[in-house]
């Protein structure tokens, strides 16, 4: 029987982006992961349609499976044949037990890898303001588990030592002990002014920092209901995030942003979100294909001389109707002595990828702009171009019919609903973890209420901001109860996110007051 392989993965302390390019590597190739509770779920994302997920989740008074099972697993599956990664918090060899595991693995000639990651005695107390080290206060730090026997006898911890070094020290795990560790610091000497930071989920849109010092950080922890998960910071550099505090201070931070927008494009939304402080879940409601027939299109490529003006009202329509072209063996050379219009910058910034000159773009970034730009501009020896979904309004071909213009629409793709990912989207909104559900067309609005479902959508959004990238997209929205809180002045990503810097800006700014 051909052995396996397994790879002890650390995924970092919880922001999914610092997961390393090994260990994303080792999850894409995995028969089998194996995952704990503070993994992030949408590095799950990752893993192959076929894997096998396997939950190994250990609570603070509970174990999903026990280390002993975990190990037994790991050997099994690999035994098996299987590739396994097994996912883990922080760092594998950080209290992350990833040593037994490897032990385990070696009793019984298993090959394996350790693929180290981002620990969170470090990153966690970083994306809260506090360097773990700077000159001026101390050189050295101590990370120190804070699944602790507390007596003398047992204890390992040289508390007469640690209490009255320089260094800072780094309880993980420690919430459940915080009584514990704070009183035996100082008595073994630390002062009771000592700075102490608390950070909770930290690296995640989740993340709360409490201060305090070593004398009170237990009942300040007690009065705001502080709980694990959690990082200890003990030390002079806690005073240090008054001023370098900077994830909490990003406009979007602690907001949790589905983003429905197909795959293949979500990502500019996404990063968007991220680089301000928020966390954007993507949940694509909709792919982008193909037309079912082909033909309509390349009948018009095959007679592009004829016409006078292309117009393109969506990313999408260039790159389809660009990718066919290419596909059929011309090139832009067919567009010779056409005019261009697109819809928007978006739209024109596609066309202008391909070396070509976009002749206009309205104001108003939507059909009823391009109706009014193209007003006294066209003659009946004009003949338009459209090509666009395969389902789309009807505003822009009916005006200019009526302006006695030949128009010629053709469907360059189309929209089809995405199912997968369901179960996961309503369970988050049931458990009231999303702030923002974004939407970029009246097809992301549709089918996400085909996936929710009809009948519990007022109950699941409740709460929950609707971001509509413009007024078409929102009528839609309202056709189907949804009330509509932001909306993109300019009917752009860009627009969109600027509707939510705005709207999160005004909200902050009425909660201030009220608390005044």
């Amino acid at each position: 029987m051909n052995k396996g392989m397994v790879y002890l993965v650390g995924s970092g302390p919880g922001d999914p982006k610092l997961l390393t390019l090994k260990g994303l590597d080792c999850i894409r190739k995995a028969d089998v992961l194996v995952y704990d509770r503070l993994v992030s779920k949408r590095l799950l994302g990752y893993a192959r349609t076929d894997c096998e997920l396997i939950y190994g989740g250990k609570y603070p008074d509970h174990h999903i499976l026990r280390q002993e099972e975990i190990n037994q697993v790991l050997v099994a599956k690999a035994l098996s044949g299987k590739v396994v990664t097994r996912l883990k918090g922080g760092d594998p060899f950080v209290f992350g037990r990833g040593g037994e595991e490897a032990e385990a693995l070696v009793r019984h000639g298993i090959p394996f890898e350790v693929v180290p990651g981002v620990t969170s005695a470090v990153a966690v107390p970083a994306y809260a303001g506090i360097p773990v080290t700077h000159r001026d206060f101390t050189t050295s730090f101590a990370v120190i588990t804070g699944h602790l026997k507390f007596d003398k006898a047992e204890s390992s911890i040289r508390w007469d030592l640690i209490s009255q070094a320089h260094g800072t020290l780094i309880f993980l795990m420690g919430m459940e002990k915080l009584p514990m560790i704070a009183a035996k610091l100082t008595e073994n000497g630390r002062a009771p002014s000592t700075p102490v930071g608390l950070v909770r989920w930290g690296t995640t849109a989740d993340q709360r920092t409490l201060t305090g010092t070593l004398e009170n950080i237990v009942a300040t922890a007690r009065a705001n209901n502080f709980s694990s998960p959690a990082v200890v910071i003990v030390g002079e550099v806690v005073n240090l995030r008054e001023k370098l505090s900077w994830f909490e201070r990003k406009p979007l931070f602690g907001k949790r942003v589905v983003v429905t927008r197909a795959r293949s494009q979500a990502s500019v939304l996404s990063e968007k979100i991220e680089g301000l402080g928020g966390e954007a879940w993507e949940f694509p409601v909709i792919e982008i294909v193909p037309p079912a027939d082909y033909a309509p299109l390349d009948g018009a490529i095959g007679s592009l001389k004829s016409f006078t003006w292309l117009i393109f009202t969506s990313v999408n329509g260039v790159d389809f109707f660009f990718r066919r072209l290419k596909e059929l063996g011309r090139d832009i050379r067919e567009l010779t002595g056409i005019k261009i219009c697109t819809i928007g910058p978006a739209t024109k910034e596609a066309v202008e990828k391909y070396h070509l000159r976009v002749d206009l773009v309205p104001e108003e970034y939507r059909a009823e702009g391009v109706v009014e730009l193209f007003k006294g501009r066209l003659t009946p020896a004009d003949r338009v171009l459209l090509p666009r979904a395969e389902v789309a309004r009807e505003v822009l071909p009916d005006a200019l019919v009526e302006q006695g213009i030949a128009v010629e629409v053709v469907p360059v793709y189309r929209t089809i609903q995405v199912e997968a990912e369901g179960d996961q989207l309503r369970e988050m909104l049931s458990q009231k973890l999303v702030d923002v559900v974004t939407f970029t067309s009246s097809s992301t609005v549709k089918n996400f209420v085909k996936l929710v479902g009809q009948e519990k959508l007022a109950d699941l959004v409740a709460g929950v901001k609707i971001a509509s990238i413009g007024p078409i997209t929102s009528e839609t929205a309202r056709d189907f109860g949804l009330k509509v809180d932001i909306e993109a002045e300019k009917y752009t990503i860009e627009g969109l996110i600027q509707g939510m810097l705005q709207y999160f800006e005004q909200e902050s700014v009425v909660s201030s007051q009220e608390s005044e």
